[in-house]
């Protein structure tokens, strides 16, 4: 009887171990795909690269990014390199559901000499240290991304020559006028899937112009969901031949620009009497406004002209409710006495890291992102020899 008893108890032991075991081995080797991106440098909207890795070692509903392996690519293929060592080291730093890959994940990552030095464009660990450093404050973001869809060249389904019936009709319309719609909404479902915080999307002024809000997010965060935003358009019109335009002016004449409005406030902006806090960032910012502007997209002088709900750059301005000026306090915000405010004068291709970085540095009287870290600019010199003109 008791061997029987010691027959059973071995019997019962090797299925529990064997089962046990068996699902461990299964989680291990169930693979899996992590594609990785980085912004390789010329850019933070065209130039986002990615390669697949298949993962085996740990299962996908246990992975988080500290996890990930540390990865290299060739720099010299990317204009990255610095001299012989081309080898360029991309460290995961976050990490998401994919949206169009069935059991795979997505991992944005920052871009690192072998060395360790940071790659000179990696703008992202400039962002995260300011961030980090004033982490009390609580630096919360809404970014607002204006855009052109594109096709050979021109605005999607624009004429084949001559223009579309002037702007008026467009603006967050519905009907035969609009163009892009699908488009749009596959990318609005395709970030949600992913975990990315859009608040919202609207077609804008221009036909084929379009909006989406990333956002609220505090401090890094807001550079993150947006960089992966853009990623996700660059795969979508890479599979409709189609490109995403983040040019500020891409169609001159009497026809809108693209910006990205930031939405800005602290936790003392949010808090009762917040207003006072908005008031000082805005006196903060009279100071700054030369240097700020530098870190609000190349080529945005032939957008921020004074026409077309827009302020010039030679000058810092704000108002209530206004949308002709620097910056704008909400109408519903003075009521209220606390929130937020936005700064209007971001073009569409900025560098949301920076950009942000600098609007909150500048906003709070902290010392923020340098200029040398930018491509100087030809209308620098332009719009600040009109400011000293116009200060005399």
């Amino acid at each position: 009887h008791s061997q029987q008893e010691s027959l059973k108890l071995q019997f019962l032991y090797f299925i529990v171990f064997y089962s046990t075991n068996l699902s461990i081995i299964n989680m291990t080797v169930q693979p899996w795909i992590a594609e990785y991106v980085w912004v390789s440098g010329k850019n933070t909207f065209s130039d986002l690269r990615s390669k697949y890795k298949t993962v085996t070692n740990i299962c996908i509903s246990k992975v988080t990014v500290e996890d990930m392996p540390v990865w290299n690519f060739d720099g010299s293929s990317t204009g990255q390199h610095r001299g012989d060592n081309t080898e360029i080291v991309i460290h995961p730093v976050a990490m998401y559901t994919h949206p169009f890959l069935e059991n795979a994940k997505v991992v944005l990552c920052e871009c690192f000499y072998p060395d360790g030095t940071p790659e000179k464009n990696n703008t992202r660990k400039v962002a995260k240290e300011i961030f980090d450093s004033h982490a009390e404050d609580e630096p919360m973001f809404g970014l607002e991304q204006e855009y052109f869809i594109f096709k050979n060249g021109k605005p999607f389904m624009w004429p084949e020559n001559g223009f579309p019936a002037p702007q008026a009709d467009y603006y967050c319309g519905n009907g035969s006028q609009v163009c892009g719609r699908e488009l749009v909404l596959e990318h609005y479902q395709s970030c949600l899937k992913m975990g990315l915080k859009i608040s919202g999307v609207n077609a804008e002024v221009a036909p084929s112009q379009w909006e989406y809000q990333v956002g609220p997010c505090i401090g890094i965060e807001n550079g993150d969901h947006m960089i992966m935003s853009r990623w996700v358009y660059a795969k979508i019109a890479e599979k409709y031949g189609l490109e995403i335009n983040f040019e500020p002016k891409p169609i001159k004449g009497d026809w809108n620009g693209s910006g990205c409005h930031m939405n800005f406030s602290t936790k003392a902006m949010r808090a009762e009497g917040g207003l006072k806090a908005i008031e000082q960032a805005c006196e903060n910012l009279k100071h700054t406004f030369l240097d700020d502007i530098k870190f609000y997209g190349g080529d945005n002088n032939e957008r921020m002209t004074g026409a077309h709900e827009t302020s010039k750059l030679s000058e810092f301005t704000h108002g209530i409710g206004t949308r002709h000026t620097s910056v704008r306090i909400g109408n519903d915000i003075a009521k209220a006495g606390k929130g937020y405010f936005e700064d209007r004068r971001p073009a569409s291709n900025i560098d949301p890291y920076l950009a942000t970085a600098r609007f909150f540095t500048s906003s709070m009287g902290y010392d923020g992102p340098s200029v040398d870290l930018l491509e100087p600019q030809q209308w620098w010199a332009a719009v600040e020899a009109e400011a000293k003109a116009s200060s005399k």
